[in-house]
Parts: C-alpha cells; sequence; structure tokens
C-alpha cells in the first residue's frame, strides 16, 4: 500500500466528497455537504488542509484522511478518516502519515485511542470535555499547553449561505454530487 497527497482538484473534490458521504453516513442531514463545501472553498483555498489516500497496487483507494491545520501551523489534525475497501487500510494510512507529518487526533473514548495508539500516536493528554488528545512523534509539542487550535470551518455561517444565497446551495451540491459520482477507480 501506498499513501498519496491527492492535490488535482478533481480528484481531491471526488475524495473529499466520498470522505464525507462515508464518515457522515447517509442520515446526517447537509453536514456532509457543510464540511465538503466549506473545506473546498475555506481550507483548500488557504491551503489549510491536505487530503490523503492509501492506494493499493493498481492505485485503487482503499482509505482516506484529511488532515487540517493548527493556527500557527505547526501541527496537523485528522480532523476526517474513512476505510473505503480493505479493513485496516485506515490504520496503515495513519500510520504512515504518522511518520511523516506532525499528527494530532483528538478522540471521545478509549476504543478510538486504542485505534489511533496502534496507528503510531505515542503521546496522549487530557483534553477538554474528556477528549483525549493524541500526537504523533513529529509534533512538536511538548505538552497540551502548547497545542495551538485547529482551523475550523463557521458550519453556522456556510448553514446560513445556503439558505439565504439558493445558487451557492445549488452550486456546492452540484459539486458533492458530482465528486460522488466520480470518484475515481484510480488514483
Amino acid at each position: 500500500m501506498k499513501v498519496i497527497h491527492v492535490n488535482e482538484e478533481a480528484q481531491r473534490d471526488a475524495c473529499l466528497a466520498r470522505l464525507c458521504a462515508e464518515v457522515y453516513g447517509q442520515e446526517a442531514g447537509l453536514t456532509p455537504l457543510v464540511v465538503f463545501a466549506g473545506t473546498r472553498t475555506v481550507l483548500f483555498a488557504q491551503q489549510a488542509a491536505r487530503l490523503f489516500a492509501a492506494v493499493d497496487a493498481k492505485g485503487k483507494p482503499q482509505a482516506l484522511a484529511l488532515l487540517v491545520l493548527d493556527k500557527e501551523g505547526e501541527g496537523m489534525t485528522i480532523t476526517h478518516a474513512c476505510t473505503l475497501d480493505q479493513l485496516d487500510a485506515k490504520q496503515r494510512l495513519i500510520s504512515e502519515l504518522s511518520l511523516k507529518a506532525p499528527l494530532r487526533v483528538e478522540v471521545d473514548t478509549g476504543e478510538q485511542e486504542a485505534f489511533y495508539r496502534e496507528s503510531g500516536i505515542k503521546r496522549w493528554f487530557g483534553g477538554v470535555d474528556g477528549k483525549r488528545i493524541g500526537l504523533g512523534a513529529r509534533h512538536p509539542a511538548q505538552n497540551v499547553r502548547e497545542l495551538a487550535p485547529t482551523l475550523g470551518l463557521d458550519e453556522a455561517l456556510i448553514l446560513r449561505r445556503f439558505k439565504h444565497d439558493p445558487k451557492a446551495f445549488e452550486a456546492a451540491k452540484q459539486a458533492f454530487l458530482s465528486g460522488l459520482n466520480d470518484f475515481p477507480a484510480a488514483l
């Protein structure tokens, strides 16, 4: 399995749409569309997010992960990740990324923490609201107080724009659906 940075716009949009659909599912209302639209128009536009894929020997995507920079530009938080085919592909993708990037994860459960520990995230701290924060070996922070906040999206603002600008909503919806329909068989 090989890890690639998906940076060609059409492939990136298709992979992002698939990632949002996989992570949120069909019962999530507008959330997948909001995250998709915001990531495309804000985070990607500002070069504040990166999309990575684990591919098999034929280039078929097996897992996807979205990494978002922190406000200081020192670390990258895994905000979304999914497995597409091989069961261990997501873990292998994160293991590879933990060797190359200053990774951070935030989890809610012991099961999630165990998954990320097995994926190479070895340093753990207590966070806000019972969350646990894990850091990869390349992350420069030595304690939780040194962590800069991860850049985020104002989902309420995106929803308001959709409500007040039907053309923007329709354009985002069409881009999302096109991405799902055009998901590449190989990268």
